[in-house]
């Protein structure tokens, strides 16, 4: 796991955040409902996987993250939303 801090783009656009990501076929865990309005407008994106926060516990939500990876092909992910 990697963090938009560590990779230089902690204040980035959030269009910026998933074109990086999707260049780098990175998924982008969030709990940050405006990338699901991005999905929402057809901007592109190699995976993204929203945690409401109030949702599950952050053990919980890890676990529920490594399922999904686990289920998941590479090709099965393109341009998904899972909602945790």
């Amino acid at each position: 796991m990697t963090t938009v801090q560590q990779l230089g783009l902690g204040g980035a656009l959030d269009r910026d955040i998933l074109e990086i990501a999707q260049q780098q076929g990175r998924v982008i865990y969030t709990n940050d409902a405006d990338f699901l309005r991005h999905h929402a407008e057809g901007v592109a994106h190699a995976r993204i996987i929203y945690h409401h926060t109030l949702d599950y516990s952050i053990g919980e939500a890890i676990r529920r993250v490594a399922i999904t990876c686990d289920v998941m092909s590479a090709q099965d992910i393109i341009g998904r939303v899972e909602f945790l």
